[in-house]
């Protein structure tokens, strides 16, 4: 399998998420029990397209812990826990690293952002090409300085406006990024190949690649389907509303065991 990994966590919305940290004006109208519907099926594509799917129990206390791909950035040697530059959202880090101290799934050796250190892995776009972090709202120089410290891949740092990198742009395989160029600039990516999607569909750049040119990317959005079929893709659509209205996207449901690192 061409993807960069074959293992994920994932967390189902607990009946609190409504009150997740989010900027999205729709942020009042979260519906939990269409959001817990749409995990599912979330989960449901993932397995079909023959993922190993982890599933940790919702955490009630914890609104945000859905978005499952900030709190660690793991992978079968070297594991890295984060420091969440969104101070709500701490808490969220231990969490997880109570769960994989009694799951039998193996992750890589562990290690910890420290303060001042931040980072979350919504900044962590990770390539087979090399590791690039968004230097962010959530995720600072130190924290990045960290990752370097602790990973043998080259890690490359990108200041970036957006809350978090992968916001506007995603890794699929073979050196193709799907980007929205007015909120990444693909210079940032050398070497690497674009398909470019317009800034009214910049939602779309947060895309899961799962492997055999299956594209996971958020429904509505025709013309980031159509650029991924002319490049050989096959998109799969998935009505992720309810994440958009906390801030979220495709790619922070879950967190990968990446075979990279």
């Amino acid at each position: 399998m061409d993807r960069l990994f074959d293992v994920a966590f994932v967390r189902p919305p607990s009946n609190s998420y409504a009150n997740c940290v989010s900027s999205n004006p729709e942020r009042n109208e979260i519906d939990v029990v269409l959001a817990k519907q749409r995990h599912r099926e979330y989960v449901s594509i993932m397995k079909e397209a023959g993922v190993e799917v982890v599933e940790l129990q919702a955490s009630e206390a914890q609104p945000d812990s859905v978005f499952m791909q900030d709190p660690a950035l793991l992978g079968a040697h070297c594991s890295v826990i984060c420091r969440f530059g969104e101070e709500r959202r701490r808490g969220e880090e231990k969490a997880l690293v109570d769960e994989l101290a009694t799951r039998k799934i193996k992750v890589g050796s562990l290690n910890f952002t420290k303060a001042p250190g931040t980072m979350e892995g919504g900044d962590v776009v990770v390539t087979d090409r090399g590791i690039f972090v968004g230097e962010s709202k959530r995720t600072n120089s130190s924290g990045i300085k960290q990752l370097k410290s602790f990973l043998t891949n080259h890690v490359t740092g990108i200041r970036t406006d957006l809350m978090h990198l992968l916001c506007g742009c995603s890794y699929l395989n073979n050196g193709t990024m799907i980007i929205a160029p007015n909120l990444v600039n693909p210079d940032s990516f050398p070497g690497f190949k674009f398909i470019r999607i317009p800034a009214n569909e910049s939602y779309a750049a947060d895309a899961l690649y799962l492997g055999a040119s299956k594209v996971l990317i958020p429904d509505g959005f025709p013309t980031a389907a159509s650029k991924l079929k002319e490049f050989g893709y096959n998109p799969i659509e998935l009505d992720v509303s309810e994440f958009r209205k906390g801030d979220g996207g495709v790619t922070c449901l879950s967190s990968p065991i990446y075979n990279v690192f």
